[in-house]
């Protein structure tokens, strides 16, 4: 029996991570919600350990760095935009003169000038972390595609939750976080284990400008 081969793989697509001077580093919903408020994450702790590096080498490498935080209906059971969960985990805070970007639905550029920020700042590749992978990453990642965006996502640094199953029981965290990442690798982006990977183009970046 033979491998099962990607979409991008019969397509001959580019299968390295975006560049780090060619892309923007879109992070999603970094929100107490997700931490301590009504939907935790499975894994948030270490997800968040490897945002926070990834952040942290967009820093250094002056990555444009958008924040995207979600604001739910006033008064509304997750995400009320006077509620304590709305604000940012302190880690992934956002930095003066970083951009910050309200949405109300799972795909970042619904209603937001996403897109015209990303053209603004020169790059063409985004970088993609954040929460949760099943549902806001899944929506942003397949939308940059229809608006003409390659994308990276860093595995490790996104989370998700267990979910009811429509058929019966309740579909582990582990396994949504796995399926979901498969169907988007399959077209719609280049899955990378951690933060790790960009430490090390990082690092050989600046030994060749050495």
């Amino acid at each position: 029996m033979t491998s099962p081969k990607s979409l991008l793989e019969f397509a001959g697509a580019p299968r390295h991570p975006s560049p780090l001077d060619r892309s923007a580093l879109i992070l999603i919903d970094p929100q107490a919600e997700y931490v301590t408020g009504g939907v935790p994450l499975s894994g948030i702790g270490a997800a968040v350990e490897d945002a926070v590096k990834l952040l942290c080498i967009a820093r250094e490498a002056a990555v444009p760095v958008f924040h995207i935080h979600h604001h739910g209906k006033q008064g509304g059971a997750l995400f009320d935009p006077s509620g304590p969960f709305v604000r940012p985990i302190p880690a992934l805070a956002p930095q003066y003169g970083e951009d910050v970007l309200i949405k109300s639905l799972p795909n970042a550029f619904a209603r937001t000038d996403l897109e015209d920020r990303i053209r603004a700042a020169g790059r063409t590749e985004l970088i993609v972390a954040g929460f949760a992978t099943h549902m806001c990453i899944s929506a942003t990642v397949r939308a940059a595609l229809d608006h003409g965006y390659r994308t990276t996502i860093v595995a490790s640094a996104t989370a998700t939750r267990d979910l009811p199953d429509p058929l019966g029981g309740i579909v582990p965290a582990g396994e949504v976080q796995r399926a979901t990442l498969a169907a988007l690798a399959d077209r719609f982006a280049i899955v990378v284990r951690n933060a790790g990977i960009y430490a090390s183009i990082y690092a050989g970046t600046r030994k060749a400008e050495a």
